[in-house]
């Protein structure tokens, strides 16, 4: 990398800092000369970090930081990544799968999917059908957020049963047993959120 791209990049990453400084400050309701007081940080270094226009010294950042209430790392997070992924579903649409364990067959559909390096987080619509075979039960990592949509089941988490109608919501630690168990009505259609560490 060349002198040029280096210091291409040291600007970059110059605003980025101050975009989230000025975040920072403006959600913690302090003018810049209130930060100042607060950091021992002069006001025009502050009014220099936020407009981009130095480069800061740790020193000077963790000052900012600890009047602030947040970690350091805080002001590093416009600089990780250079790009963002986001998905939009419209009603009605979403990638339609079916999942098949052993005779138990169910339709869901993949509302979002974001594997990031550092997580992995999905979102799913379900439809459970009244059935004779049993629903499949899980055992992973993360956490898991289920919202009863419609009809009713009952949802086992370790030893605990659980009757879910509309309107209701559980969230649980995946790396116990759970899922449901038995559908009461013709159709139980809820939707699921999981998040899981990857680090």
């Amino acid at each position: 990398m060349g002198s040029g791209e280096i210091q291409v990049k040291n600007a970059s990453t110059d605003k980025a800092i101050g975009l989230a400084l000025r975040d920072l400050r403006s959600k913690s309701e302090l003018s810049a000369r209130q930060l100042a007081e607060a950091s021992g940080v002069s006001a025009a270094m502050v009014s220099r970090i936020e407009n981009g226009q130095v480069s800061p010294s740790i020193s000077t950042l963790s000052a900012l930081a600890d009047a602030l209430k947040v970690p350091l790392v805080s002001l590093f997070r416009e600089t990780t990544s250079d790009h963002s992924d986001y998905t939009f579903v419209k009603a009605g649409e979403g990638l339609k799968s079916t999942r098949l364990v052993n005779d138990h067959r169910h339709d869901f559909v993949n509302l979002a999917l974001h594997p990031r390096r550092d997580l992995c987080f999905g979102a799913r619509r379900v439809t459970l059908k009244k059935q004779d075979a049993q629903p499949p039960i899980y055992c992973g990592h993360g956490v898991v957020f289920i919202y009863a949509v419609s009809g009713t089941a009952l949802y086992s988490y370790g030893n605990q049963e659980f009757e879910m109608e509309a309107g209701d919501s559980i969230s649980i630690d995946a790396e116990l047993r759970h899922g449901f168990v038995k559908v009461l009505t013709a159709e139980f259609v809820f939707l699921t959120v999981q998040a899981e560490n990857r680090g």
